[in-house]
């Protein structure tokens, strides 16, 4: 876990309404390129991990026989039950736990996914669980926004969210150092997943990066629900002053763009994957 800090189920109170609005959507075709280097076929079982509301779990489920969510916040998956239900998705179910948690009697998977999850978990113990529900040759991946973006030159019809002047309303009042439930994040995010996958017996990382770079409007509303699904600002970590920091982030939104609407660039996908050896090897 980040140093300095424990979990506590507050991590993400609140937040589960403002997600699917707030976050940038993950790179188009995501999923099927996923599917595709996994060689996903319409068979076997997947668990998501931290599946918050079932953003990843509900793309790839066209994909899989059967895919699980798990996620320790009832809010989230109440959230990713309502998803499923909208897509007509009926081979997904979801399950109330942390990682820590694991095995909880799931049984065996061809893959077990993190979509920007596995930092908030207790690495070591979890990588080393999760590389025992793993058929063989099954897959760990790990799923985030590229770390390094190639430069996008297109310029915006839009402004551009005002991502800096926003952190500091956030600062200003909730502390210089970073939220996170009932707790403060000392060194931020932990990096090094390839120690901790190598240390759990897994082999070498194979990436792949799914290109994105295209326009993505961003209402107002949008960028406030972005804020609200963020553990560092959480609805609940406001208290009483809630309506008066929102009051002030929205009127901050106006001045930066009086109509209400902005714009960015929708950053590339990465995958990151470490197989197990197959029978026989």
């Amino acid at each position: 876990m980040p140093d300095g800090w424990q979990w506590d189920s507050s991590l993400f109170r609140g937040s589960a309404p403002h997600y699917e609005r707030g976050r940038v959507p993950y790179a188009p075709g995501f999923a099927r390129t996923l599917a595709g280097v996994l060689g996903l076929d319409g068979r076997g079982r997947l668990l998501d991990v931290g599946c918050g509301p079932g953003t990843v779990a509900l793309a790839v489920a066209p994909y899989v026989g059967e895919v699980v969510g798990v996620d320790p916040d009832e809010d989230m998956l109440a959230e990713a039950a309502r998803g499923a239900g909208r897509r007509g998705v009926g081979n997904a179910r979801w399950v109330a736990a942390r990682a820590e948690e694991l095995p909880a009697g799931l049984g065996e998977f061809r893959a077990v996914v993190f979509a920007q999850s596995f930092h908030w978990t207790d690495r070591d113990r979890t990588a080393a669980v999760v590389r025992e529900m793993l058929e063989p040759g099954g897959v760990f991946v790990l799923l985030a926004e590229s770390r390094n973006p190639p430069a996008v030159t297109t310029p915006l019809p839009r402004p551009a969210p005002p991502y800096e002047r926003i952190a500091a309303l956030v600062r200003r009042y909730l502390g210089p150092v970073r939220r996170a439930g009932q707790g403060t994040l000392v060194n931020g995010t932990p990096g090094r997943e390839e120690l901790v996958l190598a240390r759990a017996g897994f082999g070498d990382v194979e990436r792949h990066v799914v290109p994105a770079g295209d326009v993505v409007d961003r209402p107002a509303d949008a960028l406030v629900a972005w804020v609200f699904s963020r553990s560092d600002a959480a609805p609940h970590l406001f208290g009483d002053r809630l309506p008066e920091f929102e009051g002030e982030l929205r009127a901050l939104l106006r001045e930066a763009a009086p109509d209400g609407r902005f714009a960015e660039h929708r950053p590339p996908t990465e995958i990151r994957i470490w197989r197990t050896p197959s029978r026989g090897r």
